[in-house]
């Protein structure tokens, strides 16, 4: 059944802030935006990214959008208020946040450091919800907003060597239904979106290299084999992808705790 007009937000001329959104999945998504109309806050680390979140802000106004790029650790909870304030001081409002910023390492369980786990658990879970708390009082006073939590498939389904991140990413999920419920009644939903198999700097710099360890394969060519023998479509996922699946659920007024596979098949449930 198509969606009459009624039940789509329209995003023109609203603003949304994208974490992690320097490149990769989060630049996808921070255009994908601002082509439906939002002005977009590029929120990531600073300098160790600042040429690239320059990239995604002249991407983001060769739209026609305001882009207003924001350093920030989302570890840091005066930090991710700062980033709030900011962009309801330069932009005048808040109608979208997407929790895109993570990390990922591979190690087994008995080779992993506490550190390492922290690490990763810190940046991609609570991150997440330092940030969904941070928007909350906003979104809840102006009885609208959208809120979209970037998980994984391995948020569906653990992997060897993957515990900490699937941890964090199922914890995502949870994190995602248990607010949608909380804030419903405000008008705020809350859903997940689980990325497959896009090949971003997290594969390249850490899932490919330890599959063609195994392998005895190059990066690139492990990361073709892995999407030509587990993905039913037979191509991996690009951001925008991504992107287009928070455009919709940011359009969508009656869909709230779900967590939407974008994976070609490869993870179903």
């Amino acid at each position: 059944m198509k969606e009459s007009e009624s039940d789509l937000m329209d995003l023109q001329d609203t603003v949304a802030i994208v974490t992690g959104a320097a490149r990769g999945i989060g630049r996808g998504i921070a255009v994908c935006l601002a082509k439906a109309g939002c002005h977009v806050v590029i929120a990531d680390l600073g300098d160790p990214v600042r040429a690239d979140m320059d990239e995604t802000a002249r991407l983001v106004r060769e739209t026609g959008r305001q882009a207003l790029t924001v350093d920030v650790d989302v570890r840091d909870f005066t930090q991710v208020t700062a980033m709030v304030n900011r962009a309801l001081d330069q932009l005048g409002r808040l109608d979208v946040l997407v929790n895109n910023a993570g990390v990922v390492s591979v190690a087994a369980v008995a080779a992993l450091e506490e550190a390492e786990w922290n690490r990763v658990l810190s940046v991609n879970l609570t991150g997440t919800f330092l940030c969904c708390k941070a928007v909350l009082p906003h979104m809840t006073a102006r009885q609208s907003g959208r809120i979209v939590n970037i998980s994984s498939i391995a948020g569906k389904r653990g992997g060897p060597g993957l515990a900490h991140y699937s941890a964090s990413k199922f914890g995502i999920i949870g994190l995602t239904q248990s607010l949608a419920l909380e804030v419903a009644r405000s008008n705020v939903t809350v859903n997940a979106v689980c990325p497959g198999e896009v090949e971003t700097a997290m594969w390249s710099d850490a899932l490919s290299p330890a599959l063609a360890a195994a392998a005895g394969l190059t990066p690139q060519k492990a990361f073709q084999n892995f999407v030509e023998t587990r993905v039913p479509l037979g191509r991996g996922q690009t951001p925008e992808d991504i992107g287009d699946a928070v455009v919709f659920l940011c359009r969508a007024d009656n869909i709230t705790g779900v967590s939407l596979i974008v994976a070609g098949g490869t993870e179903m449930s």
